[in-house]
């Protein structure tokens, strides 16, 4: 069983209010959980955040991993050290193709075709058949 520690929504429509809870990681969102561990109210201003943070330390110490947004909150509240951001890298290019090299033109020979070549014969006429 992996345990999540993610947000489970609550209140009505377009007043969102938000529990923090640690639950199985293959619970709906909105599911059974397995401890509250606080509450987040993104409408006051400023935020409203209320964590038990000894619960929360507990459940990250046993293994439990928070969700994107969860951990956001849980670095704003002090309780996890902030992620060092880091740039992603550049995409490597395959190396290209190595070309042939190109046979150079002998300096001897003049770029036109050689004059000595036969001269083209014309095609033989057919006699009319008697």
């Amino acid at each position: 069983m992996s345990v999540k520690i993610r947000l489970t929504r609550l209140g009505d429509k377009k007043s969102p209010f938000y529990r923090l809870v640690a639950t199985d990681s293959r619970n709906a969102r909105n599911g059974k959980c397995i401890e509250n561990l606080g509450t987040y109210n993104p409408l006051k201003n400023p935020m409203e955040l209320k964590f038990n943070k000894d619960r929360i330390s507990y459940w990250l110490s046993v293994g439990a991993i928070p969700t994107e947004t969860a951990r956001e909150l849980l670095v704003k509240e002090g309780i996890l050290p902030a992620k060092k951001y880091r740039a992603p890298l550049p995409k490597k290019m395959p190396p290209a193709p190595k070309a042939k090299p190109a046979e150079a033109p002998a300096e001897d020979t003049p770029a036109e075709a050689p004059a000595e070549a036969a001269p083209a014969e014309p095609a033989p006429t057919e006699a009319p058949a008697a």
